[in-house]
């Protein structure tokens, strides 16, 4: 039988065999992580000093981001436009829908920038998947959620510090209440676990896995509509296609979700340094 081979090809992002069908004594070739590896397009992958296609779809992305709001808001009118409306409306939303919900107006204005910047970043970041040529989602790579979590972590715990004090910290994190007995030294064990290890952690996973996991769907039902463009197998390769368009409606709506749910547990993690421990 022949084996799928990889693609060396940078920018070809299904990495299989064009020629292989079904009926034609060749495996399907299934999505796996060398789905998610690309050859360097500038630099050496063995020295870690490298650019590849990830890196450009996130400064592209980083581009487009900030060229779209520069373009709304470079000239501001008192009837906007419609570049300006729309950028107005996804401002808003965030601010009065996600900020000033969760924070609060007063507290929350000063955070609102930083909210919003990664609300578009990782909206634009998830949507490289669905766009021809590109079609991956960026952060299916851990280190860009995880770079973006840590960046809120840091946040989290120097505005813990700032507003409470080392002690009020400690109680912050630790959940302390004298009012649990016995049980308090495992009960503030486990939240300061809980708080600056765990946390941290499911932040950046949970938006990591379900683009993973979105973005190897997608790869499975358009691999599969191409394999079974064979003989009888036409008829399944049009029920694989079908999927493949359902994935990716279904996949506008879990991207634009997972940047909501970023943004909103990093207002959680806000309001929960500047609130009053009792």
């Amino acid at each position: 039988m022949k084996e799928p081979a990889v693609s060396a090809d940078p920018t070809q992002v299904l990495a299989f065999e064009t020629d292989c069908h079904i009926f034609d004594g060749c495996g399907f070739p299934a999505p796996g992580l060398h789905s998610f590896l690309f050859e360097p397009l500038w630099g050496d992958a063995d020295s870690n000093l490298y650019f590849n296609k990830t890196m450009l779809l996130a400064l592209l992305g980083s581009v487009i981001v900030i060229g779209f709001f520069w373009a709304a808001f470079r000239k501001p009118k008192v009837v906007p436009g419609k570049l300006q409306m729309v950028a107005e409306a996804g401002y808003d939303f965030i601010r009065r829908g996600v900020v000033y919900e969760t924070i609060g107006k007063k507290e929350g204005e000063k955070y609102v920038p930083l909210v919003v910047s990664l609300f578009f970043f990782i909206w634009m970041m998830n949507l490289w998947s669905i766009v021809p040529v590109a079609q991956f989602p960026v952060t299916s790579i851990i280190a860009y959620p995880a770079v973006l979590a840590a960046i809120v972590y840091v946040l989290w715990v120097s505005l813990t510090f700032k507003r409470h004090g080392f002690v009020g910290a400690f109680k912050n994190f630790t959940g302390y209440n004298k009012e649990l007995g016995p049980v308090l030294p495992l009960a503030m064990t486990i939240e300061f676990f809980s708080n600056l290890v765990v946390r941290p952690f499911t932040h950046a996973v949970r938006l990591f896995a379900n683009m993973f996991a979105g973005h190897t769907l997608l790869l499975l039902f358009t691999i599969a509509s191409w394999y079974l463009l064979n003989g009888i197998g036409i008829a399944y390769a049009g029920v694989s296609f079908i999927m493949v368009i359902v994935m990716t409606a279904f996949e506008l709506f879990v991207q634009a979700l997972q940047a909501y749910v970023f943004v909103l547990l990093t207002c959680t993690f806000i309001q929960g340094a500047l609130a009053e421990h009792h």
